[in-house]
């Protein structure tokens, strides 16, 4: 299928008819791909009806450069593109459709003497597969029922008539257990080995009642011939396929393979539960989220999941049940809305299934919230704060012998760090190692800039350090006519100690206590943030030093390279004539002799 580019000053010449359109941005990525029964009114509609767009849509429709299309004979056929499509490129307005490539398999084998196996890997020339399983509980159910009801292998022997021929094996404690029958020795035949293999198929394929009859079969066979204990053999194993009958959900006689679809939503997610019925047994049942991100309709989401989860678990079934109304127009299958009787039923069970989803993804948003307002109220407790401390912010100061002195503030709001709101300190005022000087320029600074600018001050600060940086930061606070206004606290590392201003007394929280490990958590977001710019500063530094003693080359010429490359790697990768564009031809003949004898050295 040929793929046709459009401008969007020409969407009125785009062809009334069924297909898939692809929307690229002024760096030619794909960002967004849908499918539409008429190319025209569905594209057009982006562009002449935005008052009624989301905030979402309208952002998405002004970074549209180009149009792609690709017409198809129907609206299922675009359906299937679109599927593939959004799966590959993964398009940022687009919902994220996963592949669930690490869910276990049982395997039967194309070996002389087929094995039963688990597998994560599907390589279909390897055997016959079956699963995915979404619950790995219930596939080692099923295969622990195969393996008690059968005497299968489960050695990896190469069982070719030739090695078995030439006595390359021995049985192992499987036979001397009863759990095999030596086929490794010749001592069981294929004929009667692969009878195994075909109930085991029938289990597997959710035909409970052949096995059934095959057992019942041969306990009987054995009674007439009076071999008791066989036929009490073939009873107990009969008595187990009846118990795992039991268990399992069985829904109906008169259904036999139904694919059962249900969705629900709001403004930001989407939970589509799907269902998958063999026999009249429920064999496979998923829930996936969806998170939106344009206004995507219940029916656009169900209709690209229901493509995406049918391919993905190999359902070929034609027979759809659904809670919405969707035409595709497929001759492989189309989705109903059933009123009444068992199928109803059935889609009442998958939408209880999508809104417990729902009821679940809340009840964790609520839980994080809830925890957080539950540490601070904890850490309000402990601090004896007047107010609920929502947005904290500690210091920490970084240098190595005075050198390249500098400082960090991270910031926690409603107990979680606040990354947008970190800063860097580059130390101005001080000269030499002196950690409380420093701490007394930073906070002077940071909250000098908070009252200019008139933004809200924390509810709480806290200083890497004991009594010395405590005190240094509180000079800030006293400086600026802010002392007393904000509680401030200082952590001291050895035993984890509060200290507060003006009392000598440390105070010991629990070390189990939650407060304590959100302290904890501040002053070590401190340190980390602090010593990785100290370690950029000084490499940076120490790049500078080591360029300038180049003969002719100065600061200017570094700081013009660096600008540049950003990199010391990438000024030794770049070629002669780009740092010929830069630094000029006899420099940079300079730089590349400096890193060849470098490298020589």
């Amino acid at each position: 299928m040929e793929a046709i580019r459009f401008s969007t000053k020409d969407i009125l010449k785009l062809p009334d008819n069924p297909g898939v359109y692809r929307y690229y941005n002024a760096e030619d990525t794909l960002i967004y791909v849908g499918k539409a029964k008429s190319l025209k009114k569905r594209v057009s509609s982006y562009f002449n009806k935005s008052a009624q767009h989301s905030r979402k849509t309208t952002r998405m429709v002004s970074e549209i450069v180009s149009i792609e299309i690709v017409l198809v004979n129907s609206e299922f056929d675009a359906l299937l593109l679109e599927n593939n499509l959004i799966k590959q490129n993964q398009p940022k307005y687009n919902i994220l459709l996963k592949d669930d490539k690490t869910f276990p398999y049982l395997c039967v084998s194309n070996e002389r003497f087929p094995r039963i196996y688990s597998t994560r890997k599907l390589i279909p020339s390897l055997g016959r597969y079956f699963g995915p399983f979404t619950n790995v509980k219930a596939m080692n159910n099923v295969l622990k029922l195969i393996n008690s009801l059968f005497t299968l292998r489960t050695c990896r022997f190469d069982l070719s008539q030739e090695n078995i021929a030439k006595g390359k094996f021995k049985v192992c404690l499987e036979y001397h257990l009863g759990n095999c029958k030596g086929p490794c020795e010749g001592l069981q035949s294929e004929e009667d080995y692969l009878k195994d293999v075909d109930q085991a198929l029938n289990i597997l394929k959710g035909n409970l009642g052949l096995p059934k009859s095959y057992f019942k079969e041969r306990m009987q066979e054995a009674a007439a011939e009076l071999q008791f204990e066989k036929a009490q053999e073939f009873k107990e194993k009969l008595e187990l396929l009846d118990d795992f009958h039991s268990k399992s959900v069985i829904v109906s006689p008169k259904l036999t393979d139904v694919d059962v679809f249900t969705i629900v939503s709001d403004e930001k997610y989407a939970f589509v539960n799907y269902i998958r019925i063999k026999n009249g047994m429920i064999n496979l049942s998923k829930t996936n989220e969806i998170k939106k991100k344009l206004n995507e309709t219940d029916e656009e989401i169900l209709s690209l999941m229901m493509v995406d989860m049918r391919d993905r678990y190999q359902s070929i079934t034609k027979e759809i049940l659904t809670n919405k109304t969707i035409d595709l127009g497929s001759e492989t299958f189309q989705p109903v809305v059933p009123q009444i009787g068992d199928k109803r039923k059935l889609v009442e069970l998958s939408l209880k299934n999508s809104l417990f989803a729902k009821k679940e993804k809340y009840q964790s948003l609520d839980n994080v919230k809830d925890k957080g307002n539950r540490v601070l109220k904890q850490l309000q407790i402990d601090l004896q704060l007047k107010e609920l401390p929502v947005h904290i912010e500690c210091f920490d100061n970084s240098n190595i012998q005075g050198t390249n002195p500098v400082a960090s503030m991270v910031c926690f709001k409603m107990g979680r760090p606040s990354k947008k709101d970190y800063r860097h300190y580059k130390i101005k005022t001080v000269i030499g190692p002196d950690d409380f000087a420093s701490m007394t320029e930073v906070v002077g600074r940071r909250y000098k800039r908070l009252l200019e600018e008139q933004q809200p001050l924390p509810k709480l600060i806290v200083i890497d350090g004991g009594k010395g940086q405590l005190s240094a930061a509180c000079d800030a606070l006293k400086s600026l006519g802010i002392y007393g206004e904000i509680p401030i606290i200082g952590i001291a590392k050895r035993l984890e100690e509060i200290y507060f201003p003006e009392d000598s007394f440390p105070l010991h929280i629990d070390k189990k206590s939650e407060s304590l490990r959100l302290i904890q958590k501040l002053r070590d977001e401190a340190h980390r943030f602090a010593i990785t710019f100290h370690r950029d500063l000084r490499s940076k530094n120490s790049f500078n030093f080591e360029l300038e003693n180049v003969k002719g080359i100065g600061r200017f010429t570094v700081d013009k390279l660096l600008k540049e490359f950003r990199t010391m790697s990438r000024i030794e990768a770049a070629s002669f004539e780009e740092l010929s564009a830069i630094a000029g031809e006899s420099r940079a003949r300079r730089i590349q002799n400096f890193f060849q004898q470098k490298k020589e050295a």
